[in-house]
């Protein structure tokens, strides 16, 4: 499977969330197996499309995330890159966790679960151990990251 060349992405963050998001849409197969260098995260790495409704709008919002694998579902966290307040997708959760996910192929109802005490320490251990890079987040972030469990329904 080829993943997307790095020369091609563009440099500018809401072009390139928007040009995952499109090839997603278009090619899931291959916006699956993303290269995630761009936005400052190690090479190629697993991503999923999930799609909220937002608060707000009340219309469906598409965004591309970094996954991992846990018991049937699929862990995405809210790291924003540590920043001190939540992105958008999480908010747009907290008010209605019934979502849609594409991983790849794979179209599914889902529902969002955020995990808490043990659980989400057991979920943390994991992720940062594939993705270093979140530990950095969490370190300079003034809150604690949340990590959301999306449960196919």
């Amino acid at each position: 499977m080829s993943v997307p060349s790095f020369d091609d992405v563009p440099k500018d963050i809401n072009q390139i969330i928007g040009a995952h998001i499109k090839l997603y849409l278009t090619d899931p197969e291959k916006a699956h197996i993303w290269d995630a260098r761009p936005v400052g995260l190690e090479g190629p790495v697993t991503t999923l499309l999930l799609t909220t409704i937002g608060r707000k709008s009340g219309e469906p919002r598409h965004v591309p995330l970094l996954y991992v694998p846990y018991n049937g579902s699929y862990l995405v966290m809210g790291s924003k890159g540590g920043n001190s307040d939540h992105p958008i997708w999480f908010l747009n959760l907290q008010e209605n966790p019934e979502c849609e996910i594409r991983v790849s192929t794979l179209r599914t109802k889902a529902r969002a679960r955020v995990l808490e005490g043990e659980e989400r320490a057991a979920a943390w251990a994991l992720i940062t151990a594939k993705h270093h890079v979140y530990a950095k987040y969490q370190a300079r972030a003034p809150r604690e990251i949340p990590v959301v469990a999306l449960e196919p329904v």
